[in-house]
Order: structure tokens, then sequence, then C-alpha cells
């Protein structure tokens, strides 16, 4: 074989090998696309979530919307509960925890006004539904699980749904994530019955934290840190589980 001939070989390998692996590469981008509810046999159900229990309740968000639309809630509920995944109410997940009724996931986001750079920590993993959520419109999501078992079958589930921008902790998160502070946004599933200083503290200026506080009666806060101070305000009356950890042994 020639010097031309032997070149040419090389470059028709080298070509055929590059196409193989963007073939690949494409084939795996687009089965994570699928595993996360494109054009499958759920879609139409949350369409209809989105537009009667999201959309008809003043959440306008596009990109909020749109993350509502994406994420295959089914696949974060108990299998013998898919079918009522997209009802409009919270359903349990294990371990005496729940997932969020889709209208308060959707409520609390918006709330946050999430830029697609930003940087937000999530208290109280669970089912890993609402970091999934915040992780189609954010460059990153650190959240944080007390319950182990929860934390790591909420792990697992978005790694396999290629939620490569989630970063998963078991532990605490009354402390919130010191080393990766400070956060654009803070959101918190679980109630404690006074907002953690910490997590204040680990927000950027700017930046707006949404949290349920009380005890029997609940209140959803959106806390918005300012040059001056703490903005606060009451959106409205929620019903979550409580905190706990060291939020309850503050209650005691």
């Amino acid at each position: 074989m020639t010097t031309a001939s032997r070149g040419w070989t090389r470059a028709v390998w080298l070509a055929s090998a590059f196409l193989l692996g963007f073939t690949f590469w494409m084939m795996q981008d687009d089965a994570g696309q699928q595993s996360r509810g494109n054009d499958d046999s759920w879609s139409a159900e949350r369409r209809r979530m989105v537009r009667t229990q999201i959309e008809a309740r003043g959440v306008h968000d596009t990109a909020v919307l749109r993350a509502m639309l994406e994420v295959p809630r089914h696949l974060f509920v108990p299998e013998n509960l898919h079918s009522q995944a997209y009802a409009d109410g919270p359903l349990p997940v294990g371990h005496g925890q729940t997932i969020s009724q889709p209208y308060i996931v959707a409520l609390m986001t918006e709330a946050l006004d999430l830029r697609e750079q930003d940087r937000v920590l999530e208290v109280g993993t669970g089912s890993g539904y609402q970091a999934a959520v915040l992780a189609e419109i954010v460059r990153e999501v650190f959240t944080i699980e007390i319950i182990e078992p929860l934390g790591r079958q909420a792990e697992k589930h978005l790694h396999a749904l290629g939620y490569s921008n989630v970063r998963v902790r078991i532990g605490d998160g009354y402390q919130g994530w010191p080393e990766q502070a400070p956060f654009d946004a803070i959101l918190v599933t679980a109630a404690p019955d006074h907002v953690p200083q910490p997590l204040v503290e680990q927000l950027k200026v700017g930046g707006r934290l949404i949290i349920p506080v009380g005890r029997q009666e609940q209140e959803l806060v959106l806390l918005h840190r300012r040059e001056d101070g703490i903005a606060r305000r009451v959106l409205t009356p929620v019903r979550f589980v409580p905190m706990t950890g060291e939020a309850e042994e503050a209650m005691r």
C-alpha cells in the first residue's frame, strides 16, 4: 500500500470513528430526553396538570411551566401511585414524607425568580421531584436530605434521568451547605417553627429564600435579602411535613 493510500485509509477510518461516536452521543442524548418523559404516554397528563392546576391559579413564568411539563412526576412516586401522580394534591413517597402538590412546587419555584446561571440550595430532597424541576431551570442544584434511604433513592432517580447538575448530600439541612454558599436562591420543603438563620446567611445579596414556617398552622414565607436587610412576605397558608433534626430539637 502506498503512503497516499495509507493516508486515505486512515482519514476514512477517523471520519467513520467520529461519525460513529457522534451518532452514539446523539442516541444517548435522545435516550436521556425520552427518559425524562418527552413524547411518552404521560405527556397529556402533564399538559392537563399545567393548564388546569398551575396556569389556572396564576403561575405564568415560562421557565417554570416548561419545567413542570418536562419532568416526569410519575417517576418520583411509588409505582402503585403512578396513576395519581398528576392529581391535584400531595402523595406519600415513604419514610413519612410526601411529594408536594404540583401547584405548590410551581408556586415556590416561580417565587424565587430564577435565572439560568443561578445556584440553588434545596433543603429536603424527598423524592427528588422539586430538585428535578429546579435543575431544568438553573445551572446547579445542591439538595440535602436528612433521611438517608430517601436521599439515596432520589439521587439514583435523578442520575438515571440525566440530571448531572444536581448534587445530593445526606444530612441535616438546618445548617445549609456552607461550603457551597452563597446561593442565589434557597428552597425549603419541610416546616420549622422559625426561619433558620444559617440559611439566611447563605443567601447572596439579592437572593431569595422560600420556606414553610409554623407548627399546626403554617405559612409559606418568602425572604428577599437586600443590601439594607431582609424583606419578608407571606404568600399563602400551607401544610408541609415538619423539619426534623436540629429544627425539631429547637422546638422542644
